[in-house]
């Protein structure tokens, strides 16, 4: 990575948003979110402060700055899994209601992230489909195709059936029924750019972000709790043991918090970052699956209490790992990709 290519982000912007979080954020508050489906508590410190919707233009009602700012706020997020949608709000509903020329609502946004289970037929959207935080959001967008073309919706929660759901991190995945005539909700032309590829490509770049910062967590958890904890008259950390397993979590951390990075860095650039953000992908989900293995190990029964934060962030790492598509999938598409542009390409391609 060039200096100039580097990813940069103002060091008042994270501190700040750490700082409200970490003041927000208890594992208790979480918890009791995780029963609720709600927690204003953490939202609206956020929300007053304009975080949600960083990255989202002035003129389209948003705070301005850049998607890596954004991505930097949702990271935090997943370092303190804070239950919030603001990856939702910022990275997706935001970002296809400014695109589209929708209204920005003051509230919570979200996403239908698997659009092809919408229709739009003889003047009605019809369908149902898992929805993020759909009970607590203003509205609820989707990109749907018609005949001709695909289009933006935007619909109130009011006007649908929900069924409320959970993922196993306890967030909220709504089962919303759709049945609405076009003219009762807000329609708009999907713009060039703006469709299910580069939703799914988004919502992806949000879950390696999360997780990053989750196993940032987890690392320095991880580090306290087996310093603090002694046997035999010493910190466990000393044993040879724990400390593979502190390795393994940290490196763990490490390759997830690079390949956010650099995923992170080729979407702000624009042009195609399909590569960097399935790779990422990959680099994330096995990160997560070794990294939490290994601090359940060095915890013990410790780890999986209820009343100690570590079952928080692994529930949260495995729930994400299953959004936007599970890695099976981009693995396979990664594999068809760089087999279609042949050996005289491969080189070039995992090296850009």
């Amino acid at each position: 990575m060039s200096p100039s290519d580097a990813i940069r982000v103002d060091p008042l912007l994270a501190e700040t948003v750490d700082r409200l979080l970490a003041a927000s954020c208890s594992s208790d508050v979480i918890e009791q979110a995780e029963v609720d489906g709600w927690c204003a508590s953490v939202w609206e410190p956020l929300a007053e402060a304009g975080f949600p919707w960083v990255s989202i233009s002035e003129e389209a009602g948003g705070s301005g700055g850049t998607l890596t700012d954004a991505l930097e706020i949702v990271r935090a997020v997943g370092r303190h899994a804070a239950p919030v949608p603001l990856a939702e709000t910022a990275i997706l509903g935001g970002w296809l209601a400014a695109a589209s020329g929708l209204t920005l609502p003051d509230g919570p946004l979200t996403v239908v992230s698997d659009p092809s289970r919408l229709t739009i037929e003889g003047g009605y959207l019809r369908g149902a489909a898992p929805v993020a935080w759909a009970r607590s959001s203003d509205a609820i967008l989707a990109v749907v195709d018609t005949p001709d073309h695909q289009v933006v919706v935007s619909i109130t929660p009011a006007q649908v059936d929900i069924h409320p759901r959970a993922n196993m991190a306890g967030e909220p995945r709504d089962l919303v029924a759709f049945d609405l005539a076009l003219d009762s909700i807000a329609v708009a032309e999907a713009p060039e750019g703006v469709d299910a590829d580069a939703l799914r490509l988004r919502g992806c770049l949000s879950r390696i972000v999360l997780s990053a910062g989750a196993l940032a967590a987890m690392s320095q958890l991880t580090i306290d709790y087996t310093n603090e904890r002694r046997q035999f008259g010493r910190p466990v950390a000393r044993f040879q043991a724990v400390q593979h397993h502190l390795v393994t979590v940290a490196e763990g951390a490490v390759r997830a918090s690079m390949a956010a990075d650099v995923a992170t860095r080729a979407m702000e650039h624009g042009g195609d970052c399909w590569f960097e953000v399935a790779a990422a992908r990959l680099v994330v989900d096995a990160a997560a699956v070794e990294a939490t293995r290994a601090a359940h190990q060095a915890h013990g029964a410790m780890g999986v209490a209820r009343e100690y934060p570590l079952q928080q962030l692994s529930r949260r790492l495995w729930a994400w790992r299953h959004e936007y598509g599970p890695a099976r999938e981009w693995r396979r598409q990664l594999g068809r990709q760089i087999t279609a542009a042949g050996p005289a390409e491969l080189f070039t391609t995992v090296t850009r």
